[in-house]
């Protein structure tokens, strides 16, 4: 298995530098992973690191919190990607969901999704899996799939904790074959990485992908 081809090579941090993107950039070119994601101040540039490649530009939407208007998240979408960006992991409205209002969680997803698929951009669904229960990951899982969204995605790496094997499984129990599913958050190890991928995963995010393929070759 290529695991490599699996992974979105992150940097997210708000601190991050040209010099990190950079570095990012190469290692993503060098270890052949899926995508780079990174913040929307830094789409262009990684753009422009990766011309001539096929390492896809990720960036996000409404992060890391979710809680922005519908209106904010179309217009960061539109920007992201006019700089670039070939897919957008937005984070659905949390506090939305704990009111049970459905209805404006899945035109929350469904607005940005439809200005991603105007550019044939792929949008993966942040449901931020640590602030939800069991019945909460299933009902967002629905509405993401209801909103025309490509993957569902367990955390953004900045909650409280990051992917669980058991909402991974939950997770593509409740998508079946429709929808993509992406684990992110704490995955460091090539082992993790496996379960996550056994469990039903088909993209890892995880900003430490170098030591994960490093960790391939051990075996």
């Amino acid at each position: 298995m290529d695991i490599a081809k699996y992974i979105d090579h992150t940097n997210l941090k708000p601190y991050a530098t040209k010099e990190d993107i950079k570095k990012l950039c190469e290692e993503a070119k060098r270890y052949g992973f899926y995508a780079v994601c990174v913040n929307p101040y830094r789409v262009k540039f990684a753009k422009e690191q990766l011309k001539g490649t096929e390492v896809k530009v990720a960036s996000v939407i409404g992060f890391p919190l979710g809680a922005t208007p519908t209106e904010v998240k179309i217009f960061e979408a539109k920007k992201a990607l006019e700089d670039g960006a070939d897919e957008l992991d937005m984070v659905i409205n949390i506090g939305a969901l704990k009111d049970k209002d459905y209805e404006y969680v899945k035109d929350d997803i469904a607005e940005v999704v439809k200005v991603a698929h105007e550019k044939g951009a792929i949008v993966k669904v942040i449901i931020e899996t640590c602030y939800l229960t069991d019945e909460e990951k299933e009902i967002a899982c629905k509405l993401a799939m209801e909103a025309g969204a490509d993957f569902v995605k367990t955390s953004t790496g900045f909650g409280s904790e990051g992917a669980k094997v058991e909402d991974v499984k939950l997770m593509r129990k409740v998508v079946g074959d429709k929808l993509g599913v992406k684990a992110a958050g704490g995955i460091r190890t090539y082992e993790q990485a496996l379960e996550m991928i056994k469990a039903g995963a088909n993209r890892i995010g995880t900003s430490s992908g170098v030591k994960i393929i490093e960790g391939t070759k051990k075996e």
